[in-house]
């Protein structure tokens, strides 16, 4: 289904993107892949809080100054993001940092309040569901998909819901796989069945034997969101109301089907160095990602989910020792310094301390949110570009950095040692 783009005199060039920049969370292997400028231009689509301070209100002290400054210096760079926004928690307490605009040819700032793709940080949403239910006794984690999922391959049938929540199912991943790429560049407000996208690769046995290493795959979540779904008899959509957005306040949070995001929102921008950024925030459908990747929220609920999923808010003290079960892995972009994957969770060890979270990134939009062990502190930090190490290696390493200095922040420990 195709819509009317939003800035008609854009409209040429955003068909030139359609053709040329596919963006989701990592690149098939086994597919070659046109590049421009030496920049990967097909990627795969997908992984591609209610808080108390005002939406407008300006970031206060030295400490927050310097943060706002690092954030400027990402949107000044020639392909940098034309707005990024940070927002930190501390108890009570709520710091919002930003720079930039929210939409080119405007002076709105970003804002809490602004909707954005949240890309595979998605995937936390379906992790955090999939636990709520084990703690129910609905779901075990030694569920396996032959019991939960028959009318998948027999092949596939000893992958159980732990290997799938930190990635060494082994699952190959469909938005590798041709047929979906092809029809994703054809149509790319595309409406596809999200309970069919591992149809993409049912004919595919898996990468390896379940368990044996750690392979990032976007089929992983679909394959987690439709146990939840087996194992109630719900919409993966409802389970996301009852198990996520009710119990902690989330009113701004979403999985659309189509391509549109609510308003007001935070737009996404291809940046090209040399030319005027291009307005993607519409560029794809969310129904091709569903629970890897389709996820929209403001910073403020965004926020508020990371305080209440990395600190187990949300789950017993059981299963969440059972989440922070580690294995070597890093999260797609990776995050700041060392990154470990857990059951739907990332570790980030950084020269600070640790904390626990997602990154995401797609058409449009980076995403980094994490928190601490007692959900006491959450981070959230939101880019209008998407940043990954194969297109923009030296950006990530950039924005890595950068995140680092925030988590400090967040920690107490604002200084370099």
């Amino acid at each position: 289904m195709h819509g009317v783009p939003e800035h008609p005199e854009q409209q040429p060039r955003s068909r030139h993107l359609i053709n040329r920049r596919l963006v989701v969370s990592r690149r098939s292997r086994r597919s070659p892949l046109p590049r421009r400028g030496g920049r990967t231009l097909i990627g795969l689509l997908a992984a591609s809080l209610a808080l108390a301070a005002p939406a407008g209100a300006s970031p206060r002290g030295n400490g927050d100054e310097a943060l706002r400054n690092r954030l400027q210096e990402l949107v000044d760079r020639p392909d940098g993001p034309p707005g990024a926004i940070a927002v930190l928690r501390d108890g009570g307490r709520v710091r919002v940092v930003r720079a930039g605009v929210a939409e080119v040819g405007t002076r709105r700032a970003p804002s809490t309040t602004d909707h954005m793709r949240l890309a595979s940080a998605s995937k936390a949403y379906s992790g955090a569901v999939a636990l709520r239910l084990v703690d129910r006794g609905l779901l075990g984690l030694d569920d396996t998909i032959a019991h939960r999922l028959p009318q998948l391959p027999q092949s596939w049938g000893h992958v159980t819901l732990r290997q799938l929540l930190n990635h060494t199912s082994g699952l190959p991943d469909y938005s590798a796989a041709p047929d979906f790429i092809e029809l994703i560049q054809a149509e790319p407000h595309r409406v596809f069945d999200s309970r069919r996208l591992l149809d993409f690769v049912t004919d595919d046995d898996l990468e390896f034997a379940p368990g044996s290493r750690y392979h990032y795959s976007n089929s992983d979540n679909i394959a987690v969101a439709l146990m939840t779904e087996a194992a109630t008899g719900q919409r993966y959509e409802d389970l996301l109301v009852s198990q996520v957005y009710q119990p902690l306040g989330l009113t701004r949070t979403s999985l659309p089907v189509g391509y549109q995001l609510p308003s007001p929102r935070l737009h996404g921008y291809d940046v090209e160095p040399g030319s005027r950024p291009q307005d993607v925030t519409t560029l794809f459908g969310a129904s091709g990602s569903w629970a890897s990747g389709g996820m929209v929220a403001t910073p403020a609920d965004f926020n508020t989910f990371m305080a209440g999923y990395a600190g187990g808010k949300l789950i017993s003290t059981a299963t969440r020792e059972q989440q922070r079960s580690f294995v070597e892995g890093a999260s797609e972009p990776a995050g700041p310094g060392s990154n470990r994957a857990g059951l739907g969770i990332f570790a980030y060890t950084t020269r600070c301390g640790v904390v626990y979270g997602h990154t995401g990134n797609t058409a449009g939009y980076t995403q980094f949110g994490a928190g601490t062990r007692d959900g006491r502190r959450s981070l959230t930090l939101s880019i209008t570009s998407q940043v990954n190490q194969k297109n923009t290696p030296d950006l990530l390493a950039h924005l890595r950095d950068v995140e680092e200095d925030f988590v400090c922040a967040l920690l107490g420990s604002p200084h370099k040692p």
